[in-house]
């Protein structure tokens, strides 16, 4: 089912921020994969140690995060570039890390595992490799998930190839289920659920939970 070669087209490691020629080439698409690796799952506590883009023609770019007062200019304009679709794995997450660490504000908005539980209601089961495995028919190696991404000029060969993984199909995903969710009359739905997402990421950022339980 895959037509994905084992390693990307191009992968660039960069430190703080894209280069210029990295950002040019990213300004002339309509959609980029996003994910992003920090320290633990806690906003503000937890900081923000690498950034993975991907396009379409599987170009992967990798950005190390130093220090927390990086601002990275051209990384802000592509992430909030109108004109470029950026399509996430559980967006929740990594817009409300990129706002706290790098006063980014991600739009707009795709996110695979939102789409995956409005257009997959026949799977209990939403998570990236699953996803992936379905739809794109790629299986991903997650053993580096749960490993010390703080260490940002030591990742290893393994860690930079997870990271480079979990962009690389993203944008096949997310074409998959567009199809699916256009063909069960839920494609309107999930864009609702997208533009709201930033809401829910601040509630995060600000430890609110369960806001709409009784």
């Amino acid at each position: 089912m895959s037509n994905f070669s084992k390693t990307p087209k191009s992968f660039t490691v960069l430190n703080e921020d894209l280069n210029e020629e990295t950002s040019e080439r990213y300004m002339n698409v309509n959609a980029l994969a996003v994910d992003t690796e920090a320290m633990g799952l806690i906003h503000g506590r937890d900081r923000l140690c690498l950034i993975q883009i991907c396009d379409q023609d599987d170009n992967v770019c990798c950005i190390r995060i130093k220090s927390k007062q990086n601002k990275a200019p051209r990384l802000k304009a592509l992430l909030e570039n109108q004109k470029i679709e950026k399509v996430f794995h559980f967006a929740r997450f990594d817009i409300a890390a990129l706002k706290t660490n790098l006063a980014i504000q991600v739009q707009p908005i795709f996110c695979t595992k939102v789409a995956s539980k409005i257009a997959r209601t026949y799977s209990p089961r939403h998570g990236l490799k699953e996803v992936i495995m379905e739809l794109v028919g790629v299986e991903l190696d997650k053993q580096a998930q749960s490993s010390d991404w703080g260490k940002v000029d030591e990742l290893t060969n393994n860690q930079l190839a997870y990271a480079a993984n979990d962009v690389r199909y993203l944008l096949a995903a997310r074409d998959q289920l567009k199809k699916m969710l256009i063909r069960e009359n839920r494609w309107e739905l999930a864009n609702r659920c997208f533009t709201s997402i930033p809401v829910m990421a601040e509630l995060d950022q600000r430890r609110f939970s369960n806001i709409f339980e009784h």
